[in-house]
């Protein structure tokens, strides 16, 4: 059937064809390292589109880039958060035992401050309305 192929015209121009392509396929890796591709007309009308194609490549890598560092970033910020946490409550703990009434007393012991517990209780104070007059009444010749 190959041979009744070839004898009709028709298919003359198909068998052309795949010569012609088998030929340019094995012409274009070698017209593309020894640079004869770059000056052909379809390189050079698709050469803007090469170049934006590239540049979001690269915008690509920089942005995988990018977000591993903010990973990286954001883990160890994580670490320091935790070891912060388990050291801010033991400070807390050791202020709330400083800050009992018995500690604050012994300590005062300790440096000799002259401050000791009150052993009278509280009490409360209550203003009459006239202690309230005359309290105000100080107030404004103090003015």
């Amino acid at each position: 059937m190959k041979q009744n192929q070839k004898q009709i015209p028709e298919f003359e121009d198909i068998a052309n064809k795949k010569k012609e392509n088998t030929e340019e396929s094995k012409n274009w890796f070698r017209a593309f390292f020894d640079g004869t591709y770059l000056g052909k007309e379809s390189f050079i009308k698709h050469f803007p589109f090469v170049l934006f194609i590239s540049l979001l490549g690269l915008v690509y890598i920089a942005n995988t880039y990018h977000a591993e560092y903010l990973v990286r970033k954001y883990e160890s910020l994580n670490k320091t958060i935790r070891e912060l946490g388990t050291e801010a409550t033991s400070i807390s703990s050791q202020l709330m035992q400083m800050s009992n009434q018995s500690a604050i007393s012994n300590l005062c012991r300790e440096k000799n401050m002259e401050l000791y517990e009150s052993i009278e209780p509280p009490y409360k104070i209550v203003l009459t309305k006239d202690d309230i007059s005359i309290i105000e009444l100080k107030k404004l010749k103090n003015k």
